[in-house]
């Protein structure tokens, strides 16, 4: 019995060392510049990463989706691009999990309508009204939830946005705290509350 508790004891402090490692590397490769592959993402770089020192100084992290059919995340991305400061985001992430970084993190696209909820519904607004918004703000688009905009994340997308929350948080030293659903902000869509499972999800993933 005292023999399975050792290996028991060993086989968790070594998942902890594995995981401390790889949140290490993690933080690493979100400091770097260009087109860095990061485990377990399937990244699509339109716009590399540049000097993190000369990136816009992003606060926060908005969740929206697209309310597009899956698919939609390449040629929102696309479009993006080329129009850097068209409404839409900077990342935009497929059904199947694929990661599409749009814009250099030293511009800002224009989303949010101006972070005007007031109503503490979801949050204490006081923190987010007129505050969370563009200039503040990384975008993440998940697309998919058309027709049905009801429809939740995919498994591939939240798989996808554990490690994308936690590379965002550690490039822009943003706190956990700051990851915001775009209903938590803004009054939208009453038929669903767009980005709330994803930002909540974050949220309980913690550090």
């Amino acid at each position: 019995m005292a023999f399975r508790l050792l290996i028991f004891a060993l086989s968790a402090l070594a998942c902890s060392a594995a995981a401390s490692a790889q949140a290490s590397d993690l933080a690493a490769i979100a400091k770097s510049s260009g087109t860095p592959d990061i485990p377990g993402l399937k990244m699509v770089w339109l716009a590399p990463w540049g000097d993190v020192a000369k990136a816009h100084p992003w606060k926060n992290i908005i969740v929206h989706q697209t309310e597009g059919p899956a698919g939609s995340a390449r040629n929102g991305a696309e479009a993006q691009f080329k129009n850097p400061t068209r409404r839409g985001v900077m990342v935009w992430v497929e059904t199947d999990g694929t990661v599409y970084w749009a814009v250099a993190d030293n511009l800002v696209p224009t989303h949010t309508d101006g972070a005007d909820r007031n109503d503490n519904k979801y949050i204490d607004n006081s923190k987010t009204y007129h505050q969370v918004n563009k200039d503040t703000s990384v975008g993440i688009e998940f697309a998919g939830n058309y027709p049905d905009v009801t429809r939740p994340a995919t498994e591939a997308q939240i798989a996808a946005w554990r490690i994308l929350v936690k590379v965002l948080r550690a490039r822009y030293n943003i706190p956990l705290d700051h990851v915001y659903a775009h209903n938590w902000i803004d009054y939208k869509d009453a038929r669903y509350c767009e980005g709330c499972a994803l930002a909540t999800l974050a949220r309980e993933w913690g550090e």
